[in-house]
This record gives C-alpha cells, sequence and structure tokens, in this order.
C-alpha cells in the first residue's frame, strides 16, 4: 500500500476531494497503526492503541462509519480541534455543497493535522 506523505498538500488534497477514500483511509489505518499482511491476507493492530484496537481490530471505514469518525473526533486533543482553520485557513464547504462524506474528509483532514503537529 503507497499512501502520499503526510503534509499540507495532502491534507489539502483530502479536504478538495482530489485523494480517493480508499487512500484518505489507509492514510488514518496507517498512522494508528493498522498493518495489512499481504500474506496471511489479515489486519495486524499490534502497534495500535488499545482504545481503537478494542472497538475495531479491524481498520474501519472513517468515510462511512459514523461512530468511528465520533471516535476520531474526540481522540483529537482539544487545543488542535481548529487546526484546519488556523493553520491552513479552511473556511469549510458551503452550505448546500457539502454533504456528511465532505464533513468526515474535513475530521479525517484535522485529525491528521493534529498527528503531525504532534509528531513535529
Amino acid at each position: 500500500m503507497l499512501i502520499p506523505p503526510l503534509n499540507t498538500t495532502t491534507i489539502w488534497a483530502i479536504l478538495d476531494d482530489k485523494i480517493d477514500d480508499k487512500t484518505v483511509n489507509q492514510l488514518v489505518w496507517h498512522y494508528l497503526g493498522y498493518e495489512y499482511d499481504y500474506q496471511t491476507e489479515t489486519w495486524r493492530n499490534d502497534k495500535v492503541s488499545s482504545d481503537w484496537r478494542d472497538e475495531y481490530s479491524e481498520p474501519p471505514d472513517f468515510l462511512e462509519s459514523r461512530p468511528a469518525t465520533v471516535k476520531l473526533t474526540r481522540s483529537i486533543p482539544p487545543e488542535n480541534k481548529q487546526l484546519l482553520k488556523e493553520e491552513l485557513g479552511f473556511k469549510g464547504y458551503k452550505i448546500g455543497e457539502f454533504t456528511p462524506r465532505h464533513t468526515r474528509r474535513a475530521t479525517v483532514a484535522n485529525w491528521l493535522l493534529s498527528y503531525l503537529k504532534i509528531r513535529k
């Protein structure tokens, strides 16, 4: 699985819907610690924190699963909740032009940006 680098260009591409849903999910899965074992065709989760692993032994589809997205939102530290706006100047999606999928992509983008900031 080849994923794009974690940087602001990639995060903007998520927000602008220029990266497909599968790749967006793979980015989050990677940084949560999920690894696909091609020999056994199963997901390894030994590097995933127990609070994720206990609820999701296999990586969830963050763009389809509201509960997984809510958990992702709650895992963003309070001081990083507004990073899209503060760091990228993201103004959100226009009313009437966004769907729950867009909202979930923004959540993923914010989580990834928070992950990036924490690990700097």
